[in-house]
């Protein structure tokens, strides 16, 4: 195999590989990156068993022939090469790197490729499309809120479904939830609804450009998404994802509109002196303004006051800061609704912009 391309076109493609690859790996061969090249174009494959990433890169081809290198120490090479044109040579189980104007020479052992895993793909009659910025705001919504505890690891994904036409996506740590819907422009396959690791998630955030579509396919036990020659996939978390439906109020009585920005900053400042453990911060609203204060026993007490519109008996909630702070970073307009119905039941916020999303958790105890 014998290629040469420009050092940029090939460098953020390896990034992306090395990302997909795993630090704990138990078969060497998944610390590679397969190469193949033919018809002008280098095929370059990276997975770790679970999620899968391959892409196409315009190179001139010498001689076609395909082969797996060490990802990490093939990236290392690249970063340290000076831009411009390099060449890659693979023979005797070595592939020699060398840019064109300069004398540099690195030789990397190299693995034949039989043993590389194939990587899943569906037929393109499966595959529906959505605009990029609005998946992305889907993402944006719901991945804070997945679980990291391992025991129920039906949580520990974003739940995707189609309800009446809708793409809907969930998230839950089983104390607080978020859900967003969108329409879908093209036809949506009526699928059942799977669990999402984030991984895959995470990395589709990071190869969007937020412009043009995605193209997705799901199956009972894979997602797959495609953005121009770039393709991920992923297998899909198994088990029963709680009734979230259960959980969003249908209606509550009281609303607290404040400003979006004003409510994050001063949450970030009244939150630095929330206790450690229950990170617990209270609200205390009446018709005029929203008191927010915390207090760490023995150390200092915080309160700050900003404005609010709110029709209704003086009250005070407790809630842990990083439930508010966590949706308020993605939560678009310029104010935001604070729902409920009293001190012991669920909080939900949403857009004042009518945005198709809305975030829900449990309150704390006042005492």
């Amino acid at each position: 195999m014998k290629f040469s391309c420009n050092r940029n076109d090939i460098i953020s493609e390896v990034t992306t590989a090395q990302e997909i690859i795993s630090t704990r790996n138990t078969l060497s061969i998944l610390s590679n990156v397969l190469l193949e090249t033919g018809d002008n174009t280098l095929f370059l494959r990276a997975t770790d068993l679970k999620v899968s990433f391959q892409t196409e890169i315009p190179v001139d081809v010498i001689e076609p022939g395909t082969t797996t290198v060490y990802c990490d120490k093939f990236l290392g090479i690249l970063r340290s090469l000076p831009e411009g044109e390099i060449e890659f040579d693979q023979h005797d189980q070595q592939l020699d790197i060398r840019p064109k104007f300069k004398k540099i020479d690195f030789q990397l052992k190299s693995i034949a490729s039989d043993n590389y895993p194939e990587i899943q793909d569906v037929g393109d009659n499966q595959y529906f499309e959505l605009s990029q910025a609005a998946f992305l705001e889907m993402i944006n919504q719901t991945v804070f809120a997945v679980s990291d505890d391992e025991t129920r690891h039906f949580m520990n994904g974003v739940f995707m479904e189609r309800v009446d036409g809708k793409l809907v996506m969930v998230a839950t740590d089983g104390r607080r939830l978020s859900y967003i819907e969108k329409e879908v422009s093209s036809p949506l396959p009526a699928f059942t609804g799977v669990i999402i690791p984030p991984k895959i998630l995470t990395m589709i955030r990071k190869l969007a450009g937020g412009e043009g579509s995605i193209s997705l396919a799901v199956t009972d036990r894979h997602l797959f998404a495609r953005m121009g020659t770039k393709r991920l996939s992923s297998n899909l978390i198994e088990g029963n994802f709680p009734q979230y439906a259960r959980v969003i109020p249908e209606s509550q009585d009281y609303e607290i509109v404040v400003d979006r920005d004003e409510l994050s900053e001063a949450l970030s400042r009244v939150s630095i002196l929330a206790e450690q453990r229950s990170l617990r911060v209270f609200l205390s609203v009446n018709e005029n303004a929203l008191l927010l204060h915390s207090e760490e026993s023995e150390i200092g007490i915080a309160r700050e006051e900003i404005a609010c519109r709110y029709s209704g008996p003086e009250i005070s909630l407790a809630l842990n800061f990083h439930y508010l702070v966590d949706p308020l970073r993605v939560m678009e307009g310029k104010a935001v609704i604070i729902r409920f119905t009293d001190s012991k039941k669920a909080i939900s916020v949403v857009s004042d912009d009518e945005k198709e999303y809305v975030h829900v958790f449990a309150p704390m105890n006042l005492d």
